[in-house]
């Protein structure tokens, strides 16, 4: 699919629940098409990091634009641009090849004329100066509702992220975001999420949370950025 509109919920989650809610998987979910995935991407913002800057304050729409890959392939690569209005997300993706993408974010290629193509250069001229800030990298795994196909959940781990060698087809090294034993489940819903779902979370004691993946490395580097100018060793 190249756009999709529906909420996303985020939770952290413990070892423990994780293992818990995929044992009730199996009675309401399937695994996806691509069930295990090494997702990585390289997120674009203004260099005074506009785009994030503005998503941390929690306003009632807020945008990103990252262009993503699966594994190291350099073939094929996802340009996405996603907005988030009175917490709905809309996403607009077109696939191509990550040099094509690179080129076209440079200023230096061209996309197809479609409707997502001319929203994409409009998002990429109005900001003039995207660039790339961050490599971002996780493994996922994802599952999709048996009675809702719109209903899909994944779950994310070896969050990490990188401000150099900003190059996906380069090993996904770099900083961990999460504590060790966490996984962030996202449930992306069409429709309202299910009753079994819901009673699940509650019985398991899951709340869900504000987290975003750019958004905690970006806080990252602003706080490593900071110690220094004071002085002091950073310690992740």
């Amino acid at each position: 699919m190249d756009v999709f509109c529906r909420q996303e919920i985020k939770y952290l989650i413990t070892a423990q629940q994780r293992q818990a809610l995929e044992t009730e998987f199996a009675k309401h979910m399937k695994p996806d098409r691509f069930a295990h995935s090494s997702i990585r991407n390289i997120y674009y913002d203004t260099p005074d990091f506009r785009l994030i800057r503005h998503s941390l304050e929690h306003p009632v729409y807020k945008e990103k634009i990252r262009l993503r890959c699966y594994g190291n392939s350099s073939t094929e690569a996802f340009l996405e641009m996603k907005k988030k209005y009175k917490g709905i997300v809309y996403k607009r993706r077109l696939t191509l090849s990550q040099q094509q993408a690179q080129a076209f974010m440079a200023g230096q290629g061209t996309i197809p004329d479609t409707q997502i193509g001319r929203e994409l250069t409009y998002f990429r001229d109005f900001y003039r100066d995207l660039r790339p800030q961050v490599f971002l990298s996780y493994e996922r795994d994802s599952w999709f509702g048996v009675e809702d196909p719109g209903l899909r959940i994944t779950m994310d781990e070896q969050i990490r992220y990188r401000v150099t060698d900003l190059d996906q087809l380069q090993q996904p090294d770099g900083e961990e975001i999460l504590e060790p034993g966490l996984s962030l489940m996202e449930v992306k819903a069409e429709n309202a999420i299910p009753l079994w779902l819901t009673a699940l979370l509650a019985k398991l004691q899951i709340q869900k949370t504000s987290f975003s993946k750019y958004g905690r490395a970006y806080e990252r580097q602003l706080q490593r950025k900071m110690n220094e100018k004071r002085g002091y060793l950073y310690v992740g």
